[in-house]
Formats: C-alpha cells, sequence, structure tokens
C-alpha cells in the first residue's frame, strides 16, 4: 500500500461495512483492485452487482479488465453487468454510498507510486442524483458474458498487436465481412460462425471500437456513422450518387490496392450502407443512392 491510497481506504471502509448489499459503478475496473475490494467485503453480504464498460481500446490501453467475470464465477454472489454509455463512479453498500472521480484502478485508488488526483464524497442512496443514476443504470445494463468478455479481449488483442487491414484508424477503414446482416449477432456473443467469417467480423469490430453492450439500433447507428467517415463517400452523403466504377478508382487511388481487391472493398461498402442506413443500388452496372429503392 502507498501513502496515497486515501481513495482506496475509502472505498474499503465503506464496503467493509456492508451487511446486505455492494454495488460497484465504474467504467474501469482492473482485476487486481476488484479482487482486492471483494476481499473487503463481509460474507454476511449477500448480493453484489459490479456495472462497468467494455471497450477494444480501452481494454487495449490496459485501464480495464473483462477476465473480472472470471472471478464474479467463482463467487455465487457477484454479478457483472454492462452499460455501454457508463462514465459515473458510483460505490454502494446498503444505503451509503460515495460518489464522485475514480475508477477501480491502481492509479485511481492509490495502490500504486503516482496516483491519480481522485474524489469521492460520501452521501445516501436517497440523495436524487444517486437515485436518478441507479434508475438510469437499471434500464441500460445488460448482464456481461463470457462469450462477450472473450469477444472484447480478441478485439484488444488486435489493437494491440496491429490489424491487417489496410489501415487501423475508423476514417481510414474499409468493412471486411461481406455479411454485414451477421454483425450484430457476431457482436452480442449469441451465434457462432465459420473461423474465417469470425476473424473478418473481428477485424470490423475492433477498428470500429464500439463499448459491448449497445442495443440494436445503437449498434446499426453506430456502424453507419463510422461508414460515412470513408472519404471516399463524401459525394454521395452530400446527396449525389456514386457509380461502382467511381468508387473503385477512388479506393485505388487512396490505397494502392489492385483492380480487384477495389472492386471487392467497394462491393462491401454497398453491402453495409444497404443494411446498415438508407441506400440502395441499381442492378447491373451500379449506383449507389441515398433512399428506398422503388418497388417496380
Amino acid at each position: 500500500m502507498h501513502s496515497d491510497d486515501h481513495i482506496w481506504r475509502q472505498i474499503e471502509m465503506l464496503l467493509s461495512d456492508a451487511h446486505d448489499s455492494v454495488i460497484l459503478v465504474a467504467p474501469f475496473v482492473k482485476r487486481a483492485v476488484f479482487n482486492s475490494l471483494l476481499a473487503a467485503i463481509p460474507a454476511s453480504v449477500q448480493r453484489i452487482d459490479c456495472i462497468t464498460r467494455w471497450t477494444p481500446s480501452e481494454v487495449a490501453a490496459g485501464v480495464s479488465d473483462p477476465e473480472i467475470l472470471e472471478i464474479a464465477q467463482v463467487d455465487p454472489r457477484v454479478s457483472v453487468w454492462l452499460c455501454a454509455t457508463l462514465h459515473a463512479k458510483v460505490y454502494i453498500a446498503d444505503a451509503r454510498c460515495l460518489v464522485g472521480s475514480a475508477n477501480l484502478t491502481a492509479k485511481a485508488t492509490g495502490r500504486t507510486p503516482g496516483p491519480n488526483i481522485e474524489i469521492l464524497i460520501e452521501t445516501h442512496t436517497t440523495h436524487p442524483e444517486v437515485d436518478r443514476v441507479m434508475r438510469a443504470l437499471d434500464n441500460r445494463k445488460s448482464a456481461a458474458t463470457s462469450q462477450l468478455a472473450a469477444l472484447i479481449r480478441a478485439q484488444a488483442n488486435l489493437l494491440t498487436d496491429g490489424i491487417n487491414t489496410p489501415a487501423m484508424e475508423p476514417h481510414l477503414w474499409y468493412p471486411t465481412t461481406r455479411r454485414p446482416e451477421d454483425m450484430f449477432r457476431f457482436y452480442s456473443g449469441k451465434d457462432n460462425f465459420s473461423p474465417a467469417v469470425e476473424d473478418g467480423m473481428l477485424k470490423d469490430l475492433a477498428v470500429l471500437d464500439l463499448p459491448a453492450g449497445l442495443r440494436e439500433s445503437e449498434f446499426r447507428s453506430a456502424v453507419e456513422n463510422q461508414l460515412h467517415s470513408i472519404p471516399e463517400l463524401s459525394e454521395l452523403l452530400k446527396g449525389e450518387s456514386i457509380t461502382n466504377s467511381d468508387l473503385e478508382r477512388a479506393i485505388e487511388a487512396r490505397s494502392s490496392l489492385d483492380n480487384h481487391k477495389s472492386r471487392r472493398i467497394a462491393e462491401n461498402i454497398a453491402a453495409w450502407l444497404k443494411h446498415f442506413g438508407d441506400y440502395y443500388t441499381q442492378v447491373g452496372s451500379w449506383e449507389l443512392r441515398h433512399g428506398r429503392e422503388l418497388s417496380r
């Protein structure tokens, strides 16, 4: 322990006085800190909920560990939940709580040299703002699963090791998988696909860097926004149409890919825009347009 562990002692003292239930709310939770906190909670406590956020880039940066789920799975009292939009930090023991800035990391809690400057203030769970946040979390949280934890870790590993795509930055990204209709089911950890298909979808998800736990409508909107960042689509987004040959030539010019690869990327982009956005293609030497195709 270090001399600047004031935040840690605040949380530890709060949890050690718990009798019935504990709730830990923090976007960043590190495995070692989580394990130490569970050890501080009395055996009489019957329910421990941890609400957190898993995003590939944050896990890759080392500020959060999806492996906390492994710890939770050996303690029947503990449940881990995900909230994609979480930023609040709240620590609750029965009717008492701490609110402030500190995540459950060594730097935030003072369990390492050179800690962050953080603040936690004690209040009561009946405080209107605490009540508002907890009700919002109850409406937005979803259960963490082993499949989601493994998927986030796999995406983080790709970001750490470097992804074999034309570029890693979202604004230079081209979709890899040719079946965008499968993306949400894969992202949600609900279905298994062939290794080759999963490899492509995993690379797409890693570059998209979406937090786990988005609802399907939120997922679709987030993906469409990333598609709109592809420079070759600038004219399309202004309300103009774009032909397949124009799109292929623009991709070749920027990425130095050959004609076959640029054609495949153009087809992928069109498929993704049709699935995630309000676009359609005409048949033959196709043209990508905004809107819906008229029935004939």
